[in-house]
């Protein structure tokens, strides 16, 4: 019968706590795909299969860095590569539900400026999130979005 150290369990224990601890404190990043579009691959190289063109304007998760590509995750929970030039810091989110309320103040009771249908690129004006993030429209109405009706947070 085999018996295992305890001295071993112990840090195996602490090893994967404090790994669970990072995993959680790590805050998502989120970037926008440029004034160009880029080419998702399914590999960080050009010599990868091409998957999809991302259109200019989309947000999306890093999930990954390596080198000069990083591997992303889009709305719909596809993985892939792309070059890290081709994203950009400007933050924008997508509607992710049938229609979202752009309202005047982060309250329930606030007037609504607009409604945006679900797939609809919004700037995101302030990146701090709470249950409400400020956010634009291309046609500048600027308001109010809950944040469970949005992607790219």
């Amino acid at each position: 019968m085999h018996r295992s150290h305890p001295f071993r369990f112990g840090r195996l224990l602490t090893g994967s706590a404090l790994l669970l601890y990072s995993l959680g404190a790590h805050a998502f990043d989120f970037k926008t795909v440029g004034a160009r579009p880029v080419i998702l691959y399914d590999a960080p190289s050009l010599k990868g299969a091409r998957l999809y063109v991302a259109p200019s304007g989309m947000p999306v998760e890093i999930v990954l860095g390596y080198g000069d590509w990083v591997k992303v995750r889009d709305a719909g929970g596809d993985v892939a590569w792309t070059e890290a030039k081709g994203l950009s810091a400007r933050r924008n989110v997508i509607v992710r539900s049938a229609a979202a309320k752009v309202r005047a103040t982060p309250d329930e009771a606030a007037p609504v400026l607009m409604t945006a249908d679900k797939n609809v690129l919004l700037e995101l004006v302030d990146p701090d999130a709470g249950p409400w993030v400020r956010v634009r429209h291309r046609d500048g109405i600027s308001g109010y979005v809950k944040t469970s009706d949005v992607w790219g947070l």
